[in-house]
């Protein structure tokens, strides 16, 4: 029976719990360290199979040591930016954190493929490749899938179409330097650029980049849990199903795209290995810069913490 262990009971790691448990990939394990959460969260969802119609087990605890033999490890556990709150001190704050699930990871569950969900995300999952030891295939984060998803719903409103007919692509550092590309997006295979004008795609392109924060404005406290939560599971899903689909996912370069020794969000192949294969796209000039920007940053960070 595949088991799969969620790290971290706040509302991503209990959302994707909500949506794992009704897909019935497997057992899964929450866990988190505040005594109590996981466990609740853990029967309130059980007892939910009753009514909507699922045998999935899921246990809630605090003991690292329930993640044991785990098929897939995934880690929402971390501290969220308040205000007055720097880049630098997340990063101390959430590393922190990291190295410790991660080292229990490492304890329990050497085998498994491990996605990564705490933000800052690209620098996070490059932790976590470190503290694990594991091959970079089995090493990943979630962030392309949000940020495409996030794009693709305003380019559907835009346009007044189906989401499902429209096909979207960010890649980049998940944050302010993401990199929406519109002619590697399209509506039923018709390129964006012939649907909508420079003006509107630029518009959709910023509010894209800052799809986040405009979450976290309208919140007031917390960010977005559906939409994540719904990306880390479509990950699960090609995982365990071997779909091998291309998904844009934060994944660790050895040169693709100019980039090497760095997490970045790119095009990937994940099926049951992990990540099979790095898509490279075409980029114009202009993106090809952006894009080395938005590196820079990712490894001006990995420095500072100097793992």
């Amino acid at each position: 029976m595949t088991k799969i262990s969620v790290i971290g009971a706040g509302n991503v790691g209990a959302t994707t719990v909500q949506r794992l448990a009704e897909m019935e990939f497997g057992n899964i394990v929450l866990v988190d360290i505040v005594e109590g959460l996981p466990q609740g969260k853990a029967l309130d969802l059980m007892q939910a199979g009753s009514i909507v119609g699922y045998d999935t087990k899921i246990k809630g605890s605090n003991d690292y040591a329930d993640i044991v033999d785990s098929d897939i490890v995934i880690i929402t556990a971390g501290a969220a930016r308040k205000p007055g709150m720097s880049r630098a001190d997340l990063i101390n704050i959430n590393t922190k954190i990291m190295k410790d699930v991660c080292e229990k990871i490492k304890q329990y569950a050497p085998k498994s493929i491990v996605i990564a969900v705490t933000n800052p995300l690209d620098v996070m999952t490059y932790v976590a490749l470190k503290v694990t030891g594991f091959e970079p295939n089995r090493v990943f984060g979630m962030s392309g899938i949000l940020d495409t998803g996030r794009f693709a719903s305003f380019i559907a409103d835009e346009l007044a179409c189906s989401k499902r007919d429209v096909e979207a692509m960010v890649i980049g550092g998940h944050g302010d330097q993401m990199l929406p590309l519109p002619q590697h997006s399209s509506v039923f295979g018709t390129p964006l650029p012939e649907l909508l004008g420079e003006n509107v795609i630029a518009g959709l392109v910023e509010r894209t980049i800052h799809g986040g924060a405009e979450i976290v404005a309208l919140l007031k406290q917390g960010s977005a849990f559906y939409a994540p939560s719904a990306a880390i599971v479509q990950m699960v899903e090609s995982i365990l199903r071997d779909e091998k689909r291309i998904l844009p996912v934060s994944a660790y370069l050895e040169g693709e795209y100019g980039q090497k020794g760095i997490y970045f969000g790119v095009p990937a192949k994940i099926g049951c290995d992990g990540i099979e294969g790095i898509i490279e796209l075409e980029l114009t000039e202009e993106q090809k810069q952006a894009l080395k920007e938005s590196s820079a940053s990712i490894k001006g960070s990995i420095e500072y913490l100097n793992i």
